[in-house]
């Protein structure tokens, strides 16, 4: 039988405040287990939560950007359930009022858009995390993170691939950095995902029992995990069987999903509003003053970059994956137009190869970790700068120094730091255009090889090649290619 695909997502995105939800805890990451908590977030009697403002506006900010409407009226509820690492025996989240609710977010794939409508964006506080690895016949837990702030994202179930879920993953991901309300980190668990999986017959509008997918940490693994879901519940139902509805653990060494727990209902979380905390109020003034200070978000930056700096769409998707990575481009154009005078049109294109193709590959050659392993190196730690890259750039575009020459002095500006001027002051690396000089060399070049010469004017055109060549080689590399071939064209005509 042939089954359709259905996906819903749950991203919890970890916010980028210093002090945890409900209390003045730091949230920084790796410090020593149980060494960031008081009694708030490790729920001892008779303390009392605060609400921190930061979060509010984060969540505020991230509703926004997802088109979501922003609740004038909202509150806090306990989510009641056990578990070892949640202290309190409840998690303080929200239910029934949400903050953000309706919005959506669109994807790209295989050439079309596709909208994913966004059900509600939620508030919450994280749990400890369960230590097992290294602990023989015991399971240890840190409470560092129990309170972290949490913004829980929930799709409806419109994704129909595992192809799809991940597009709109990476877009997710792309937002919230942008906005600065989350580090994006997979790994270090700032950026979580939940997929929940349900198959149904083709044609069929009926949802199917749906499994979530948990302990996922990439998207490669989120990827993986999917793939393997959709392949095991189809051999079950074209077999006959039922899919039960419950949460599966990812299992990246064995590339599986294995049983974690049934799968609960809202009822059984037994929520209620929590008497500790009185319901949010959200003023309009409050949301505008919010929505003001929006930075500009991936999919806007890369419409202008195809239309300001006429740049092909797969430039403009790579350079806009990373927010640094976007700025440092636009700062070297901006600065090469504040020398030459050229537009940005016409400087695009040459400075997105160059970051792309040049710095990156520098960047991606990386260091040496204390392992032995390589680490790339990111654009914010580049030795060389925007504005370094830029006065390189304007080397070549006057002519001073051709296109090899200025490869070896970013290889060398990487290296030690220089500026590119000084390299090529002092190796004496600038370009050779006096007419007058290349006229000479090439009339040397031409007199020294008499039979090729004659090849090209019977009709042998490749032979140009092997002519340009010995001009270059005879001038050390220097000689202006342009005039060069200009030269050379007029010479061997006779």
């Amino acid at each position: 039988m042939a089954f359709e695909v259905v996906i819903g997502l749950e991203v919890h995105v970890q916010l980028l405040t210093q002090s945890k939800m409900f209390c003045g805890c730091s949230t920084a990451f790796g410090a020593p287990p149980n060494t960031q908590t008081c009694p708030v977030c490790l729920g001892m009697p008779g303390v009392l939560p605060v609400i921190n403002r930061k979060a509010v506006e984060f969540a505020i900010r991230t509703g926004l950007a997802l088109h979501c409407t922003i609740a004038s009226h909202n509150r806090f509820a306990r989510k009641n359930y056990f578990y070892p690492d949640l202290p309190k025996g409840y998690q303080i989240s929200q239910y029934e009022l949400p903050i953000c609710e309706h919005g959506w977010l669109e994807i790209g794939q295989n050439g079309t858009t596709k909208r994913v409508r966004i059900r509600r964006a939620h508030l919450e506080e994280d749990a400890g995390k369960n230590l097992h690895e290294g602990i023989a016949g015991a399971s240890h837990i840190d409470l560092n993170r129990a309170g972290t702030p949490l913004l829980e994202i929930v799709t409806e179930p419109d994704l129909r691939s595992s192809e799809e879920a991940i597009a709109y993953l990476k877009s997710l991901r792309d937002i919230v950095v942008y906005l600065e309300v989350c580090d994006g980190n997979m790994e270090e668990g700032s950026l979580r995902c939940e997929p929940n999986l349900s198959l149904r017959p083709a044609g069929s509008k009926e949802l199917g029992t749906k499994v979530e997918l948990k302990n996922i940490n990439s998207f490669r693994f989120a990827k993986a995990a999917m793939e393997y879901e959709i392949k095991r519940q189809e051999k079950i139902l074209n077999e006959g069987g039922k899919i039960l509805m419950e949460t599966r653990l990812w299992n990246p060494d064995k590339g599986e999903t294995a049983p974690m727990r049934s799968k609960e209902e809202a009822q059984d979380y037994r929520y209620f509003p929590d008497p500790d905390l009185l319901p949010l109020r959200m003023s309009p003034e409050m949301v505008e003053e919010v929505r003001k200070h929006l930075p500009e978000l991936p999919a806007a930056m890369h419409r202008r970059f195809v239309a300001t700096y006429e740049l092909p769409e797969y430039d403009a998707a790579v350079l806009i994956t990373q927010k640094p990575l976007a700025q440092f481009f636009e700062e070297s154009v901006k600065t090469q137009i504040e020398t030459t005078g050229a537009s940005a049109k016409d400087l695009g294109k040459e400075t997105s190869n160059w970051v792309m193709v040049e710095l990156m590959g520098l960047l991606k050659r990386g260091k040496l970790t204390p392992a032995g392993g390589i680490e790339p190196i990111p654009i914010m730690g580049s030795p060389v700068s925007p504005r370094a890259l830029a006065a390189l750039l304007v080397l070549k575009r006057k002519g001073e120094i051709s296109g090899p020459t200025a490869k070896a002095v970013l290889e060398e500006m990487f290296e030690t730091g220089q500026s590119a001027e000084a390299i090529v002051n002092t190796k004496g690396l600038t370009q050779v255009s006096d007419e007058a000089v290349l006229e000479s060399l090439v009339e040397e070049v031409i007199a020294k090889n008499l039979a090729q010469l004659a090849q090209y004017r019977s009709g042998k055109d490749a032979v140009f090649g092997f002519f340009v060549g010995q001009v270059m080689k005879a001038s050390g590399g220097k000689a202006n290619p342009g005039k060069v071939n200009e030269l050379l064209k007029r010479k061997l005509a006779g």
